[in-house]
């Protein structure tokens, strides 16, 4: 069913596995906890959030950088080069912006960014995301990103929710 709803992701999962053997990287890196695919409108996204409630449990819905953003708990993990993928984060667009719509980025769990950035200095890592919280890394392998975080997602899901720091989706935030 997720391949009919997103598509089939074995060309994302192979096209990242590839960018991470041509900078040198291996692929067991650490686990690959989800991967996110970006609505193309509001109306899709809605469409996918009601289909995607049963692939897997809703962890949270909530608004980041400027637009609801939903992350699933799959009942069948995604399988793929990285491993099982068990979470989907599914985003809408972000209002005034044009996006490419499907399979945006998928992201990896390692122990320590900054070793990351001290074993493979060759690798053009963008830093700027180490300012911000949680930190993060990204390699972009056009089209898509990988990003490389300290915990998986649902951890700092649960993390967020038990510091009450969810920004919850305006009642009235698609309504035409």
């Amino acid at each position: 069913m997720l391949k009919q709803l997103l598509g089939d992701p074995r060309p994302f999962f192979e096209q990242l596995a590839r960018g991470l053997q041509e900078h040198g990287l291996p692929l067991a890196l650490g686990p690959m906890d989800h991967i996110c695919y970006r609505a193309e409108s509001n109306d899709q996204y809605l469409e996918l959030r009601q289909a995607l409630a049963t692939e897997g449990d809703c962890l949270v819905e909530g608004m980041i950088a400027g637009r609801p953003i939903i992350t699933f708990r799959l009942h069948q993990p995604l399988a793929g080069p990285f491993g099982p993928v068990p979470c989907l984060e599914l985003a809408a667009p972000k209002p005034g912006k044009t996006h490419l719509h499907g399979l945006e980025h998928g992201e990896i769990v390692v122990p320590e960014l900054e070793q990351l950035l001290r074993d493979y200095p060759a690798v053009p890592f963008d830093t700027r995301g180490l300012a911000q919280h949680p930190p993060e890394l990204t390699l972009a392998l056009a089209p898509y990103q990988l990003k490389f975080h300290l915990q998986s997602l649902a951890d700092t899901i649960a993390a967020e929710i038990a510091r009450n720091e969810v920004v919850p989706v305006p009642a009235d935030y698609f309504r035409c």
